[in-house]
């Protein structure tokens, strides 16, 4: 056997090993990587996100008319639709009221919905919102109500809303406007 021969048939079984290799790994299952986190939307357009956030903001509304401020377990429900800044304002309100001895009467009730802005990526969602409030009251423990008599009956509000992925959409700040309300 020449050295021409030796080296094309152990080059020839070199390549043929390769192949092999290659063909079993394909086979055989590769290590997972580890995945790491990734901030996904969790819509897919703008018009979704306003959607969720009008329905979560109406059942916010919901949730506070159901409010009896002698029973805290109440007040849960209202919480489980709020962080941040709306979680911290509501639980001192209500903590306050409920000290005060302050009973509330009436419902109010979403005027309308304005869709501002969206950003999907980061989970944020901006609404303009009316809130008639003309039905409701605050009585503090001697009778006497906590609403102001030039209280506008409709209320103008720009509110923040958090995209929380498989917890919902979230209240996250709530702030008086001075935005007109139509009708």
């Amino acid at each position: 056997m020449t050295m021409t021969t030796t080296l094309v048939r152990t080059g020839s079984a070199v390549a043929v090993a390769g192949l092999l290799v290659g063909m079993l790994s394909a086979c055989t299952p590769e290590a997972k990587p580890t995945p790491e986190p990734t901030k996904t939307a969790a819509f897919a357009t703008d018009e979704e996100a306003f959607a969720a956030a009008e329905e979560t903001y109406r059942a916010f509304v919901k949730a506070q008319n159901s409010i009896d401020l002698a029973d805290e377990a109440t007040f849960e429900p209202v919480y489980n639709l709020t962080v941040d800044d709306a979680y911290i304002a509501i639980r001192e309100s209500l903590t306050q009221l409920q000290a005060r001895g302050v009973t509330m009467s009436g419902a109010s009730k979403v005027a309308s919905v304005k869709p501002l802005a969206a950003d999907l990526p980061a989970g944020k969602v901006s609404m303009h919102v009316c809130v008639d409030v003309s039905a409701t009251d605050l009585v503090d423990a001697e009778g006497e109500s906590l609403v102001p008599a030039n209280r506008a009956d409709v209320q103008s509000l720009l509110v923040d809303f958090e995209i929380q992925g498989a917890r919902g959409v979230k209240v996250s700040r709530t702030t008086g406007d001075d935005t007109p309300c139509p009708g």
